[in-house]
Protein backbone atom coordinates (compact mmCIF):
# COMPACT_ATOMS: atom_id res chain seq x y z
CA UNK A 1 0.00 0.00 0.00
CA UNK A 2 1.63 3.29 -1.34
CA UNK A 3 2.21 6.11 1.93
CA UNK A 4 2.67 9.24 2.11
CA UNK A 5 4.93 10.90 4.54
CA UNK A 6 4.30 14.02 6.31
CA UNK A 7 6.51 16.28 8.96
CA UNK A 8 6.06 18.80 11.68
CA UNK A 9 8.46 21.41 12.11
CA UNK A 10 5.93 23.27 14.88
CA UNK A 11 3.74 23.39 17.36
CA UNK A 12 2.76 26.54 18.79
CA UNK A 13 4.04 30.15 17.67
CA UNK A 14 7.65 30.14 19.61
CA UNK A 15 8.41 26.86 18.34
CA UNK A 16 11.84 26.19 17.67
CA UNK A 17 13.04 28.36 15.35
CA UNK A 18 15.74 25.82 13.60
CA UNK A 19 13.22 22.59 13.35
CA UNK A 20 12.12 24.02 9.78
CA UNK A 21 15.88 23.72 8.23
CA UNK A 22 16.54 20.28 11.09
CA UNK A 23 13.65 18.58 9.26
CA UNK A 24 14.65 18.68 5.92
CA UNK A 25 18.46 18.27 6.70
CA UNK A 26 17.71 15.22 8.40
CA UNK A 27 15.74 14.18 5.48
CA UNK A 28 17.28 10.85 3.07
CA UNK A 29 16.31 8.18 0.75
CA UNK A 30 15.79 5.97 3.96
CA UNK A 31 13.71 8.96 5.98
CA UNK A 32 12.87 10.99 2.76
CA UNK A 33 9.82 13.75 3.22
CA UNK A 34 7.05 14.29 0.82
CA UNK A 35 5.53 17.44 3.15
CA UNK A 36 6.62 19.14 5.66
CA UNK A 37 3.64 21.05 7.95
CA UNK A 38 3.91 23.61 10.91
CA UNK A 39 1.29 24.25 13.48
CA UNK A 40 1.51 27.99 15.05
CA UNK A 41 -2.43 28.80 15.94
CA UNK A 42 -4.19 28.28 19.36
CA UNK A 43 -7.16 30.73 20.75
CA UNK A 44 -4.04 32.74 22.76
CA UNK A 45 -2.31 33.19 19.50
CA UNK A 46 -5.14 34.72 17.59
CA UNK A 47 -5.69 37.22 20.63
CA UNK A 48 -1.74 37.88 20.15
CA UNK A 49 -2.17 37.90 16.34
CA UNK A 50 -5.20 40.56 17.24
CA UNK A 51 -3.06 42.68 19.15
CA UNK A 52 -0.20 42.70 16.61
CA UNK A 53 -3.00 44.49 13.93
CA UNK A 54 -3.77 47.16 16.55
CA UNK A 55 -0.03 48.03 16.21
CA UNK A 56 0.19 47.50 12.14
CA UNK A 57 -2.72 46.01 9.64
CA UNK A 58 -0.61 44.73 7.62
CA UNK A 59 0.53 42.17 10.46
CA UNK A 60 -1.61 39.70 12.04
CA UNK A 61 0.27 36.52 10.79
CA UNK A 62 3.54 34.29 12.49
CA UNK A 63 6.15 36.31 11.84
CA UNK A 64 8.48 33.58 12.93
CA UNK A 65 7.85 31.38 9.99
CA UNK A 66 8.71 34.24 7.56
CA UNK A 67 11.98 33.70 9.38
CA UNK A 68 11.98 30.05 8.83
CA UNK A 69 11.34 30.43 5.27
CA UNK A 70 14.21 32.59 4.64
CA UNK A 71 16.58 30.41 6.26
CA UNK A 72 15.31 27.09 4.53
CA UNK A 73 12.62 27.40 1.87
CA UNK A 74 15.39 27.01 -0.94
CA UNK A 75 16.12 23.85 0.58
CA UNK A 76 12.77 22.47 0.69
CA UNK A 77 12.10 23.72 -3.00
CA UNK A 78 15.38 21.96 -3.49
CA UNK A 79 14.36 18.21 -2.42
CA UNK A 80 10.78 18.86 -3.58
CA UNK A 81 9.11 18.81 0.05
CA UNK A 82 5.78 20.99 -0.14
CA UNK A 83 5.05 23.08 3.00
CA UNK A 84 1.65 23.62 4.27
CA UNK A 85 1.03 26.00 7.84
CA UNK A 86 -1.35 27.66 9.44
CA UNK A 87 1.21 30.67 10.33
CA UNK A 88 -1.09 33.17 8.20
CA UNK A 89 -2.95 33.80 11.35
CA UNK A 90 -5.28 36.31 10.71
CA UNK A 91 -3.97 37.42 7.39
CA UNK A 92 -2.74 34.89 5.37
CA UNK A 93 -3.12 37.01 2.27
CA UNK A 94 -0.48 39.21 3.90
CA UNK A 95 2.18 36.69 4.85
CA UNK A 96 1.96 34.93 1.44
CA UNK A 97 2.66 38.43 -0.03
CA UNK A 98 5.99 38.64 2.35
CA UNK A 99 6.91 35.22 1.60
CA UNK A 100 7.12 36.32 -1.94
CA UNK A 101 8.91 39.00 -1.49
CA UNK A 102 11.49 37.32 0.87
CA UNK A 103 12.11 33.98 -1.78
CA UNK A 104 12.60 36.96 -3.97
CA UNK A 105 14.85 38.46 -2.54
CA UNK A 106 17.15 34.82 -2.05
CA UNK A 107 16.45 34.51 -5.91
CA UNK A 108 13.74 31.76 -5.34
CA UNK A 109 10.34 31.83 -7.06
CA UNK A 110 8.35 29.17 -5.61
CA UNK A 111 4.50 28.85 -6.21
CA UNK A 112 2.54 30.20 -2.99
CA UNK A 113 -1.16 29.67 -2.32
CA UNK A 114 -3.38 30.96 0.19
CA UNK A 115 -6.48 30.12 1.80
CA UNK A 116 -8.94 32.11 3.50
CA UNK A 117 -12.63 32.82 4.27
CA UNK A 118 -12.02 31.89 8.07
CA UNK A 119 -12.18 35.53 9.49
CA UNK A 120 -15.98 36.53 10.06
CA UNK A 121 -15.22 39.61 11.60
CA UNK A 122 -17.48 41.33 9.33
CA UNK A 123 -20.01 38.87 10.02
CA UNK A 124 -20.42 38.82 13.68
CA UNK A 125 -23.48 41.41 14.26
CA UNK A 126 -25.66 39.27 11.63
CA UNK A 127 -24.32 35.75 13.07
CA UNK A 128 -25.37 36.95 16.71
CA UNK A 129 -21.83 37.05 18.07
CA UNK A 130 -21.86 40.38 19.44
CA UNK A 131 -20.94 40.04 23.26
CA UNK A 132 -23.42 41.52 25.85
CA UNK A 133 -20.35 43.26 27.76
CA UNK A 134 -17.40 42.98 25.89
CA UNK A 135 -19.48 44.29 22.29
CA UNK A 136 -17.45 43.31 19.20
CA UNK A 137 -14.98 40.35 19.18
CA UNK A 138 -10.92 41.41 18.54
CA UNK A 139 -10.53 38.16 16.37
CA UNK A 140 -13.62 36.14 14.87
CA UNK A 141 -12.32 32.83 12.99
CA UNK A 142 -14.25 29.90 12.22
CA UNK A 143 -12.57 26.40 11.90
CA UNK A 144 -11.93 25.26 8.26
CA UNK A 145 -11.22 22.28 7.13
CA UNK A 146 -8.81 20.68 4.28
CA UNK A 147 -10.20 20.81 0.91
CA UNK A 148 -8.62 23.95 0.12
CA UNK A 149 -5.39 22.82 1.35
CA UNK A 150 -5.53 19.96 -0.95
CA UNK A 151 -7.09 22.09 -3.91
CA UNK A 152 -4.04 24.50 -3.73
CA UNK A 153 -1.42 21.80 -3.91
CA UNK A 154 -3.48 19.72 -6.80
CA UNK A 155 -2.96 23.35 -8.44
CA UNK A 156 0.87 23.10 -8.26
CA UNK A 157 1.44 24.94 -5.04
CA UNK A 158 5.06 24.82 -3.49
CA UNK A 159 4.00 26.31 -0.50
CA UNK A 160 0.29 26.36 1.39
CA UNK A 161 -0.07 29.41 3.57
CA UNK A 162 -3.18 29.05 5.46
CA UNK A 163 -5.68 31.19 8.31
CA UNK A 164 -7.59 29.30 11.14
CA UNK A 165 -7.67 26.17 9.88
CA UNK A 166 -8.26 23.37 12.34
CA UNK A 167 -4.19 21.97 13.74
CA UNK A 168 -4.85 18.70 11.68
CA UNK A 169 -5.86 20.30 8.61
CA UNK A 170 -2.56 21.14 7.61
CA UNK A 171 -2.00 17.31 7.46
CA UNK A 172 -5.41 16.21 5.72
CA UNK A 173 -4.79 18.66 3.46
CA UNK A 174 -1.84 16.85 2.05
CA UNK A 175 -3.06 13.27 2.17
CA UNK A 176 -6.04 14.59 0.28
CA UNK A 177 -3.90 15.68 -2.36
CA UNK A 178 -2.02 12.79 -2.50
CA UNK A 179 -4.40 9.98 -2.78
CA UNK A 180 -7.71 11.99 -4.28
CA UNK A 181 -10.13 11.32 -1.18
CA UNK A 182 -13.45 12.33 -2.07
CA UNK A 183 -15.48 14.21 1.25
CA UNK A 184 -17.10 10.61 1.87
CA UNK A 185 -14.23 8.88 2.22
CA UNK A 186 -15.19 9.02 5.87
CA UNK A 187 -12.52 6.56 7.34
CA UNK A 188 -9.65 7.74 5.32
CA UNK A 189 -10.11 11.23 6.24
CA UNK A 190 -10.80 10.11 9.92
CA UNK A 191 -7.35 8.52 9.95
CA UNK A 192 -6.07 11.20 8.58
CA UNK A 193 -7.32 13.69 11.34
CA UNK A 194 -5.39 11.82 13.55
CA UNK A 195 -2.62 11.74 11.84
CA UNK A 196 -2.52 15.30 12.55
CA UNK A 197 -4.09 15.42 15.99
CA UNK A 198 -0.53 12.91 16.55
CA UNK A 199 2.22 15.71 14.61
CA UNK A 200 0.55 18.75 14.99
CA UNK A 201 1.84 19.80 18.70
CA UNK A 202 5.64 18.70 17.46
CA UNK A 203 7.92 16.87 20.13
CA UNK A 204 4.77 16.25 22.67
CA UNK A 205 4.79 13.17 20.49
CA UNK A 206 8.29 12.33 20.57
CA UNK A 207 8.80 12.65 24.43
CA UNK A 208 8.19 16.33 24.91
CA UNK A 209 5.84 17.33 27.86
CA UNK A 210 5.83 13.52 28.58
CA UNK A 211 4.77 11.90 32.52
CA UNK A 212 6.99 9.16 31.49
CA UNK A 213 9.93 11.59 30.58
CA UNK A 214 12.20 9.44 33.01
CA UNK A 215 11.99 6.60 30.16
CA UNK A 216 12.65 8.97 27.42
CA UNK A 217 16.34 8.11 25.64
CA UNK A 218 18.63 10.57 24.14
CA UNK A 219 17.53 13.30 26.52
CA UNK A 220 20.55 14.98 26.19
CA UNK A 221 19.37 15.74 22.36
CA UNK A 222 17.25 17.85 20.98
CA UNK A 223 13.71 15.88 20.63
CA UNK A 224 13.01 15.13 17.13
CA UNK A 225 10.22 16.11 15.72
CA UNK A 226 7.51 13.73 14.49
CA UNK A 227 6.34 12.13 10.65
CA UNK A 228 3.43 10.34 9.57
CA UNK A 229 3.87 7.07 7.22
CA UNK A 230 0.17 7.79 5.89
CA UNK A 231 -1.53 4.83 3.95
CA UNK A 232 -4.66 5.27 1.84
CA UNK A 233 -6.83 3.89 3.95
CA UNK A 234 -6.01 6.31 6.76
CA UNK A 235 -3.89 3.39 8.60
CA UNK A 236 -0.21 5.50 9.70
CA UNK A 237 2.83 4.77 11.67
CA UNK A 238 4.22 7.63 13.67
CA UNK A 239 7.91 7.67 13.70
CA UNK A 240 10.98 10.29 13.85
CA UNK A 241 13.88 11.22 11.96
CA UNK A 242 16.94 8.66 13.12
CA UNK A 243 19.33 10.15 15.49
CA UNK A 244 17.16 12.41 16.78
CA UNK A 245 16.32 12.72 20.36
CA UNK A 246 13.28 11.55 22.22
CA UNK A 247 11.66 8.36 21.31
CA UNK A 248 8.18 7.45 19.26
CA UNK A 249 6.17 4.80 21.56
CA UNK A 250 2.92 3.70 21.99
CA UNK A 251 2.97 5.90 25.44
CA UNK A 252 4.42 8.95 24.03
CA UNK A 253 1.67 8.74 20.89
CA UNK A 254 -1.00 8.00 23.52
CA UNK A 255 -0.27 11.20 25.10
CA UNK A 256 -0.60 13.20 22.42
CA UNK A 257 -4.23 11.27 21.19
CA UNK A 258 -5.95 12.34 24.71
CA UNK A 259 -4.44 15.82 24.57
CA UNK A 260 -6.79 18.92 24.42
CA UNK A 261 -9.80 16.09 23.09
CA UNK A 262 -13.85 16.48 24.97
CA UNK A 263 -15.63 13.81 24.21
CA UNK A 264 -14.93 10.21 22.55
CA UNK A 265 -16.34 12.10 19.22
CA UNK A 266 -13.46 14.04 17.53
CA UNK A 267 -15.27 16.89 15.17
CA UNK A 268 -13.63 17.68 12.71
CA UNK A 269 -15.00 20.51 9.35
CA UNK A 270 -14.13 17.50 7.42
CA UNK A 271 -15.45 14.13 9.04
CA UNK A 272 -15.98 13.37 12.71
CA UNK A 273 -13.89 10.55 14.44
CA UNK A 274 -14.71 8.15 16.83
CA UNK A 275 -11.36 8.03 18.82
CA UNK A 276 -12.96 4.52 20.43
CA UNK A 277 -11.83 3.03 17.31
CA UNK A 278 -8.21 3.62 16.66
CA UNK A 279 -5.88 0.76 17.62
CA UNK A 280 -1.78 1.59 18.74
CA UNK A 281 0.55 -1.22 18.60
CA UNK A 282 5.05 -0.67 18.86
CA UNK A 283 6.38 -1.50 15.44
CA UNK A 284 9.60 -3.72 16.01
CA UNK A 285 11.61 -3.36 19.28
CA UNK A 286 10.67 -0.77 21.71
CA UNK A 287 13.93 1.31 20.36
CA UNK A 288 12.19 1.54 16.83
CA UNK A 289 10.55 4.95 16.77
CA UNK A 290 7.58 2.94 14.63
CA UNK A 291 4.51 2.89 16.41
CA UNK A 292 1.26 1.87 14.11
CA UNK A 293 -2.19 3.47 14.45
CA UNK A 294 -5.10 1.32 12.69
CA UNK A 295 -8.42 0.92 12.67
CA UNK A 296 -9.64 4.29 12.66
CA UNK A 297 -13.16 5.17 11.39
CA UNK A 298 -15.09 8.40 10.70
CA UNK A 299 -18.55 9.33 9.91
CA UNK A 300 -20.08 13.10 8.05
CA UNK A 301 -18.97 16.12 9.81
CA UNK A 302 -20.85 18.13 11.75
CA UNK A 303 -23.42 21.03 10.61
CA UNK A 304 -21.79 23.80 11.74
CA UNK A 305 -17.99 24.95 12.15
CA UNK A 306 -16.69 25.91 15.11
CA UNK A 307 -15.48 29.84 15.66
CA UNK A 308 -13.13 30.88 17.59
CA UNK A 309 -13.98 34.58 19.58
CA UNK A 310 -11.56 36.82 21.02
CA UNK A 311 -12.55 39.60 22.86
CA UNK A 312 -10.85 42.56 24.45
CA UNK A 313 -12.17 42.69 28.16
CA UNK A 314 -10.61 45.11 30.39
CA UNK A 315 -7.13 45.40 31.76
CA UNK A 316 -5.31 42.78 34.26
CA UNK A 317 -2.07 43.44 36.90
CA UNK A 318 -0.74 41.53 40.13
CA UNK A 319 1.64 41.52 43.01
CA UNK A 320 2.86 38.62 44.22
CA UNK A 321 4.46 38.99 47.84
CA UNK A 322 6.91 36.72 49.03
CA UNK A 323 6.01 35.38 52.91
CA UNK A 324 8.78 33.50 54.47
CA UNK A 325 9.60 31.52 57.61
CA UNK A 326 7.11 31.06 60.98
CA UNK A 327 3.20 31.96 61.39
CA UNK A 328 3.28 32.06 57.45
CA UNK A 329 -0.63 31.42 57.55
CA UNK A 330 -1.18 34.58 60.07
CA UNK A 331 1.45 36.39 57.97
CA UNK A 332 -1.25 35.92 54.84
CA UNK A 333 -4.25 36.82 56.77
CA UNK A 334 -2.96 39.91 58.01
CA UNK A 335 -1.47 41.30 54.58
CA UNK A 336 -4.72 39.95 52.78
CA UNK A 337 -6.70 42.33 55.18
CA UNK A 338 -4.78 45.15 54.94
CA UNK A 339 -4.39 45.24 51.17
CA UNK A 340 -8.60 45.03 50.82
CA UNK A 341 -8.96 47.25 53.69
CA UNK A 342 -6.66 49.49 51.43
CA UNK A 343 -8.80 48.89 48.36
CA UNK A 344 -11.73 49.72 50.00
CA UNK A 345 -15.53 50.44 47.83
CA UNK A 346 -13.61 52.10 45.06
CA UNK A 347 -11.99 48.45 44.63
CA UNK A 348 -11.40 46.75 41.13
CA UNK A 349 -14.55 44.90 39.48
CA UNK A 350 -12.68 41.24 39.95
CA UNK A 351 -9.74 41.03 42.81
CA UNK A 352 -8.64 37.28 43.12
CA UNK A 353 -5.72 35.38 45.60
CA UNK A 354 -4.27 32.82 44.96
CA UNK A 355 -3.75 30.09 47.15
CA UNK A 356 -1.42 29.04 49.23
CA UNK A 357 1.33 25.88 50.85
CA UNK A 358 2.97 25.18 53.93
CA UNK A 359 6.61 26.03 53.74
CA UNK A 360 9.54 23.81 54.77
CA UNK A 361 10.04 23.49 58.63
CA UNK A 362 13.81 23.88 59.32
CA UNK A 363 14.38 24.44 55.52
CA UNK A 364 18.07 24.67 54.34
CA UNK A 365 17.75 27.89 51.90
CA UNK A 366 15.70 30.84 52.56
CA UNK A 367 13.52 29.98 48.99
CA UNK A 368 12.41 26.97 50.45
CA UNK A 369 11.33 28.62 53.91
CA UNK A 370 9.19 30.60 51.33
CA UNK A 371 5.87 30.89 50.21
CA UNK A 372 4.64 33.12 47.51
CA UNK A 373 0.81 34.65 47.83
CA UNK A 374 -0.55 36.31 44.79
CA UNK A 375 -2.82 38.95 44.47
CA UNK A 376 -4.57 39.97 40.92
CA UNK A 377 -6.84 42.42 40.11
CA UNK A 378 -9.37 42.59 36.49
CA UNK A 379 -11.44 45.84 35.57
CA UNK A 380 -12.86 47.57 32.59
CA UNK A 381 -10.45 50.47 33.54
CA UNK A 382 -6.56 50.52 33.03
CA UNK A 383 -6.66 53.29 35.53
CA UNK A 384 -7.88 50.90 38.27
CA UNK A 385 -5.40 47.78 38.08
CA UNK A 386 -2.62 50.89 37.76
CA UNK A 387 -1.61 52.56 40.50
CA UNK A 388 -4.81 52.49 42.66
CA UNK A 389 -4.51 48.85 43.07
CA UNK A 390 -0.62 48.74 43.13
CA UNK A 391 -0.08 51.97 45.57
CA UNK A 392 -1.46 50.38 48.82
CA UNK A 393 0.35 47.36 48.50
CA UNK A 394 3.89 49.42 48.19
CA UNK A 395 2.75 51.71 51.29
CA UNK A 396 2.36 48.68 53.20
CA UNK A 397 5.94 47.95 52.67
CA UNK A 398 7.12 49.14 56.69
CA UNK A 399 4.01 48.35 57.60
CA UNK A 400 2.92 44.57 57.68
CA UNK A 401 4.24 41.32 58.07
CA UNK A 402 7.93 40.55 59.15
CA UNK A 403 10.31 40.01 56.04
CA UNK A 404 7.42 41.69 53.81
CA UNK A 405 8.85 41.63 50.25
CA UNK A 406 7.49 41.72 46.63
CA UNK A 407 9.19 39.75 43.74
CA UNK A 408 8.95 42.74 41.71
CA UNK A 409 7.77 46.37 42.04
CA UNK A 410 4.86 46.95 40.36
CA UNK A 411 3.81 48.68 37.33
CA UNK A 412 0.72 49.56 35.12
CA UNK A 413 -1.94 47.31 34.10
CA UNK A 414 -2.48 45.73 30.78
CA UNK A 415 -4.67 44.30 28.63
CA UNK A 416 -6.79 40.69 28.36
CA UNK A 417 -9.03 39.50 26.61
CA UNK A 418 -11.57 36.52 27.03
CA UNK A 419 -11.92 33.44 24.50
CA UNK A 420 -15.54 32.16 23.42
CA UNK A 421 -16.26 29.28 21.19
CA UNK A 422 -19.08 29.69 19.00
CA UNK A 423 -20.99 27.94 16.58
CA UNK A 424 -22.06 28.73 12.88
CA UNK A 425 -23.91 27.05 9.83
CA UNK A 426 -21.61 26.18 7.30
CA UNK A 427 -23.03 28.04 4.50
CA UNK A 428 -22.20 31.41 6.32
CA UNK A 429 -17.99 30.90 5.86
CA UNK A 430 -17.00 30.94 2.11
CA UNK A 431 -13.77 28.87 2.19
CA UNK A 432 -12.05 30.40 -0.42
CA UNK A 433 -8.48 29.30 -2.42
CA UNK A 434 -6.22 31.83 -3.78
CA UNK A 435 -3.94 29.99 -6.08
CA UNK A 436 -0.43 30.28 -6.79
CA UNK A 437 -1.46 32.14 -10.41
CA UNK A 438 -3.52 34.81 -8.32
CA UNK A 439 -7.24 32.63 -10.19
CA UNK A 440 -9.35 32.78 -6.73
CA UNK A 441 -11.73 28.64 -5.97
CA UNK A 442 -14.38 28.42 -3.36
CA UNK A 443 -14.41 25.02 -1.82
CA UNK A 444 -17.61 23.53 -1.75
CA UNK A 445 -18.88 22.43 1.41
CA UNK A 446 -18.77 18.58 1.54
CA UNK A 447 -22.19 16.86 3.14
CA UNK A 448 -23.09 17.40 6.39
CA UNK A 449 -24.82 15.60 9.20
CA UNK A 450 -26.54 16.74 12.60
CA UNK A 451 -23.96 15.52 15.47
CA UNK A 452 -25.03 15.71 18.99
CA UNK A 453 -22.55 13.95 21.58
CA UNK A 454 -24.43 13.20 24.50
CA UNK A 455 -22.76 13.97 27.49
CA UNK A 456 -23.06 10.86 29.31
CA UNK A 457 -21.91 8.60 26.59
CA UNK A 458 -18.78 6.96 27.88
CA UNK A 459 -19.27 7.74 31.83
CA UNK A 460 -18.30 5.94 34.85
CA UNK A 461 -20.91 7.69 37.01
CA UNK A 462 -19.79 5.53 39.94
CA UNK A 463 -16.66 4.93 41.32
CA UNK A 464 -15.31 1.01 41.14
CA UNK A 465 -16.33 -0.79 44.70
CA UNK A 466 -13.15 -2.72 45.68
CA UNK A 467 -14.24 -6.51 47.20
CA UNK A 468 -14.06 -6.43 50.44
CA UNK A 469 -12.06 -8.95 50.55
CA UNK A 470 -8.76 -6.80 48.34
CA UNK A 471 -6.15 -5.23 50.05
CA UNK A 472 -5.38 -1.55 49.75
CA UNK A 473 -2.46 0.50 49.51
CA UNK A 474 -2.08 4.09 49.40
CA UNK A 475 0.15 5.19 46.70
CA UNK A 476 0.46 8.28 43.99
CA UNK A 477 -2.09 7.26 41.26
CA UNK A 478 0.54 7.75 39.16
CA UNK A 479 2.43 4.75 39.96
CA UNK A 480 1.07 3.04 36.75
CA UNK A 481 -0.84 5.73 35.45
CA UNK A 482 0.44 8.03 32.41
CA UNK A 483 -1.16 11.60 32.38
CA UNK A 484 -1.48 14.61 29.88
CA UNK A 485 -3.04 17.78 30.39
CA UNK A 486 -4.18 21.26 28.37
CA UNK A 487 -6.61 23.81 28.24
CA UNK A 488 -9.59 24.05 25.89
CA UNK A 489 -10.76 28.10 26.18
CA UNK A 490 -11.89 28.15 29.67
CA UNK A 491 -12.49 24.56 29.88
CA UNK A 492 -9.27 21.74 31.48
CA UNK A 493 -8.54 18.45 29.73
CA UNK A 494 -7.21 15.58 31.84
CA UNK A 495 -5.87 12.08 29.40
CA UNK A 496 -5.23 9.40 31.86
CA UNK A 497 -4.01 6.03 30.94
CA UNK A 498 -2.13 3.07 32.05
CA UNK A 499 1.10 2.61 31.41
CA UNK A 500 2.04 0.34 28.05
CA UNK A 501 5.21 -1.17 30.15
CA UNK A 502 4.42 -4.61 29.35
CA UNK A 503 2.97 -5.56 32.68
CA UNK A 504 0.99 -9.02 33.17
CA UNK A 505 -1.61 -6.94 35.07
CA UNK A 506 -2.23 -4.58 32.28
CA UNK A 507 -5.88 -5.54 31.24
CA UNK A 508 -6.80 -5.52 35.14
CA UNK A 509 -5.50 -1.64 35.67
CA UNK A 510 -7.07 -0.77 32.34
CA UNK A 511 -10.17 -2.05 33.92
CA UNK A 512 -9.71 -0.63 37.59
CA UNK A 513 -8.77 2.70 36.26
CA UNK A 514 -11.68 3.29 33.99
CA UNK A 515 -14.05 2.27 36.78
CA UNK A 516 -11.75 4.42 39.27
CA UNK A 517 -11.91 7.78 37.60
CA UNK A 518 -15.51 8.94 38.27
CA UNK A 519 -17.01 12.89 38.23
CA UNK A 520 -16.82 12.02 42.31
CA UNK A 521 -13.66 10.82 42.03
CA UNK A 522 -12.28 13.44 39.87
CA UNK A 523 -13.91 16.38 42.25
CA UNK A 524 -12.13 14.78 45.26
CA UNK A 525 -8.92 14.65 43.58
CA UNK A 526 -8.77 18.34 42.00
CA UNK A 527 -11.07 20.12 45.05
CA UNK A 528 -11.32 23.06 42.31
CA UNK A 529 -13.54 21.42 40.46
CA UNK A 530 -16.15 20.27 43.24
CA UNK A 531 -18.71 23.06 41.73
CA UNK A 532 -18.26 22.87 38.19
CA UNK A 533 -19.75 20.28 35.37
CA UNK A 534 -17.42 17.37 34.49
CA UNK A 535 -17.49 14.98 32.05
CA UNK A 536 -15.13 11.29 32.13
CA UNK A 537 -15.31 9.44 28.84
CA UNK A 538 -14.18 6.05 28.52
CA UNK A 539 -10.92 5.43 25.74
CA UNK A 540 -10.59 1.71 26.16
CA UNK A 541 -8.46 0.94 23.08
CA UNK A 542 -6.12 3.97 24.64
CA UNK A 543 -6.22 2.18 28.27
CA UNK A 544 -7.95 4.97 29.87
CA UNK A 545 -9.90 8.22 29.58
CA UNK A 546 -10.73 11.53 29.08
CA UNK A 547 -11.58 14.22 32.24
CA UNK A 548 -12.93 17.17 30.80
CA UNK A 549 -14.01 20.04 33.27
CA UNK A 550 -15.77 22.89 32.43
CA UNK A 551 -15.28 26.50 33.45
CA UNK A 552 -11.55 25.84 35.35
CA UNK A 553 -9.70 28.48 33.73
CA UNK A 554 -12.43 31.04 33.99
CA UNK A 555 -13.14 32.71 30.42
CA UNK A 556 -9.89 31.46 29.08
CA UNK A 557 -5.75 31.58 29.09
CA UNK A 558 -5.54 35.24 29.28
CA UNK A 559 -8.82 35.82 31.79
CA UNK A 560 -8.17 33.91 34.27
CA UNK A 561 -6.44 33.98 37.72
CA UNK A 562 -5.19 30.70 37.71
CA UNK A 563 -1.22 29.43 38.84
CA UNK A 564 -1.57 27.31 35.77
CA UNK A 565 -3.79 29.13 33.15
CA UNK A 566 -3.05 26.57 30.41
CA UNK A 567 -3.37 23.80 32.86
CA UNK A 568 -0.30 22.60 31.43
CA UNK A 569 0.91 21.17 34.96
CA UNK A 570 -2.99 19.62 36.15
CA UNK A 571 -2.35 15.77 35.31
CA UNK A 572 1.33 15.91 36.99
CA UNK A 573 -0.71 17.43 40.16
CA UNK A 574 -3.33 14.44 39.46
CA UNK A 575 -0.82 12.03 39.46
CA UNK A 576 0.54 13.10 42.19
CA UNK A 577 -2.62 13.11 44.59
CA UNK A 578 -2.63 9.66 46.87
CA UNK A 579 -5.42 7.14 46.23
CA UNK A 580 -5.83 3.72 47.43
CA UNK A 581 -4.79 1.03 44.87
CA UNK A 582 -6.04 -2.54 45.04
CA UNK A 583 -3.23 -5.11 45.81
CA UNK A 584 -4.44 -7.26 42.55
CA UNK A 585 -3.48 -4.55 40.18
CA UNK A 586 0.05 -3.83 41.47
Amino acid sequence: MSTVRIGNCSGFYGDRLSAFREMLEAATDDSPLDYLTGDYLAELTMLILGRDTFKDPNLGYARTFVKQAEDALGLALEQGVKVVVNAGGLNPRGLAEKLREVAHGLGLDPRIAHVEGDDIRGQVADLGLLHETYGDPLTANAYLGAFGIASALDRGADLVVTGRVTDASVVVGPAIAHFGWSPESYDALAGAVVAGHIIECGTQATGGNFSGFLDIPNRDKPLGFPIAELAEDGSMVITKHPGTGGAVTVDTVTAQLVYEIQTTKYLNPDVTVDLTSLRLEQVGPPDSDRVAVTGVTGSEPPEQLKVCLNYVAGFRNSTEFVVTGLDCEAKVDWVKAQVEAALGDDRPAKVVWSGFGPVQPDAETEEGASLLLRVTAFDPSADKVGKAFTAPMIELALASYPGFNVTRMPGPGTAYGVYRPAYVPRSTVQHTVVHHDGTTEVIEDPKTVSTTVDPTEGQRPSPYPAPTDTLTRRLPLGTFVHGRSGDKGGDANIGLWVKNDGHPKYAERVTWLTKFMSRRRVRELIPEAADLDIEVYVLPNLGGVNVLIHGLLDEGVAATARFDPQAKGLAEWVRSRLVNIEGNVL
